[in-house]
């Protein structure tokens, strides 16, 4: 089993960035795919940015530009959030997978505030 923990979540204002962090621990594949989702009240879990360990990305087209992901290691990966808008108020959750499994995290709150 993987465990995920997220971390960097907060109030901010509109404009403003944080930096979210998410470390993995257990059985790490060193080929796997870690990424970051968020979800708001009555909504579906959205995906935000995917980062695979050779560093290929993948991003929702509304983060774009705004939002950067990156790892260091097979075990921890970042999501820095700039230029942040009332309508990123969400939970943050970081997934990790790899052939044949996946894992969540608890998910990290990020509210901005207009």
């Amino acid at each position: 089993q993987v465990q995920l923990v997220e971390s960097g979540g907060g109030l901010v204002q509109a404009g403003g960035s944080l930096r979210l962090s998410c470390a993995a621990s257990g059985i790490i594949f060193s080929f796997n795919v870690m990424g970051w989702y968020r979800q708001a009240p009555g909504q579906q879990r959205e995906l935000v940015a995917t980062i695979t360990t050779g560093g290929s990305t993948n991003y929702a087209d509304s983060v774009k530009g705004r939002f950067t992901i990156s790892r260091d290691n097979a075990k921890t990966v970042y999501l820095q959030v700039n230029s942040l808008k009332p309508e990123d108020t969400d939970v943050y959750y970081c997934r990790y997978s790899d052939t044949g499994y996946s894992s969540w995290g608890k998910g990290t709150q990020v509210t901005v505030s207009s």
